[in-house]
């Protein structure tokens, strides 16, 4: 039984990456995805993306970091797959779910989910140019407008040789409205041979008791609900009580003096502000924090904020 961390596009960078992991629970992450389009990445570009390859593909926790590619051309996403597997990457994940339009409309993402015979082209060059110890996964979505073809494109993925394949029980006009259709997970998993990975709608222990159950899966990743309560995956591992606000506060800062440190600080309070305005969901504290720091913009403010916070936390 696994949980793995989502690659979610803007939020799950590698700072958050870092955190999430370090708090525990995680058995492996998917970074943010790469865009491929005509030519071979550069180590540079990669690093910045995912720098963990820098440290044998893991965080500094040891949780597995696998780089995720978007694109459309088998060829050139054979070449950056092979290109970095080279960099020490613990793994290709493919993207056939990103919702965005400006993805879609370049080729990439959901809108694959028309074409199960270009899905299984992509797929299987990617799982030749990879070395066979090196995995090939995917991540799909139940189909763009509705589920006519989710069977043919499981099926696609794994006639092309891929390890595993993980489903966020929507489709691209779900976007990420609730219900997540968590019945059709079963239906896939009872089409394909390959491993099935369970996803959409995990907020709490019991979400993930009861996706596991409806879908027959045994692994489950895990996007929006790790970030809302960062303590989900390690409440789900142990069965703890939810983290309290104080225990919290030093894993924000942290994360907030990761962000100054790697990225122009100017930019990094509205990187806080967009994890606490997610966390408001679960932790009223958060959304006094958002309140007090939305007209802030100097990082060093915010961060004396944060530090006084938490010294008096400490007092109490």
């Amino acid at each position: 039984m696994r949980l793995i961390l989502a690659p979610m596009e803007g939020l799950a960078d590698q700072s958050l990456r870092d955190i999430l992991t370090r708090l525990g629970g995680i058995d492996l992450c998917v970074a943010e995805f790469v865009r491929v389009t005509n030519h071979l990445l550069s180590e540079k570009m990669l690093l910045r993306t995912v720098p963990e390859l820098a440290d044998g593909g893991c965080t500094r926790a040891g949780v597995p970091v696998r780089v995720q590619l978007l694109g459309s051309d088998p060829a050139c996403l054979a070449e950056n797959a092979a290109h970095i597997a080279g960099l020490g990457a613990p793994g290709i994940d493919l993207n056939f779910g990103c919702p965005a339009p400006k993805v879609n409309s370049h080729g990439g993402g959901a809108v694959l989910l028309q074409f199960p015979e270009q899905i299984h082209a992509i797929v299987a060059a990617v799982r030749r140019a990879v070395p066979k110890h090196i995995p090939v996964t995917a991540k799909m979505r139940l189909g763009l407008e509705d589920t006519a073809l989710t069977l043919d494109c499981a099926r696609a993925v794994e006639a092309g040789g891929a390890d595993e394949l993980t489903v966020h029980a929507r489709t691209r006009a779900d976007r990420y409205r609730p219900p997540a259709r968590w019945e059709w997970l079963a239906h896939i998993r009872e089409t394909v041979k390959l491993p099935v990975v369970a996803n959409g709608e995990v907020w709490t222990p019991q979400d993930w008791e009861k996706i596991r159950q409806v879908s027959g899966c045994a692994d489950v990743m895990i996007g929006r609900g790790a970030i809302v309560r960062p303590d989900l995956t390690r409440r789900i591992k142990t069965g703890d009580e939810a983290m309290p606000w104080p225990e919290l506060l030093p894993w924000i800062i942290d994360y907030y003096g990761q962000l100054c440190a790697r990225m122009d600080p100017r930019h990094a309070p509205g990187r806080l502000k967009q994890w606490l305005g997610m966390m408001r969901a679960a932790y009223p504290e958060a959304e006094a924090l958002h309140r007090a720091l939305r007209a802030e913009r100097d990082p060093v403010a915010v961060g004396k904020v944060l530090e006084d916070l938490l010294k008096t936390a400490i007092r109490r």
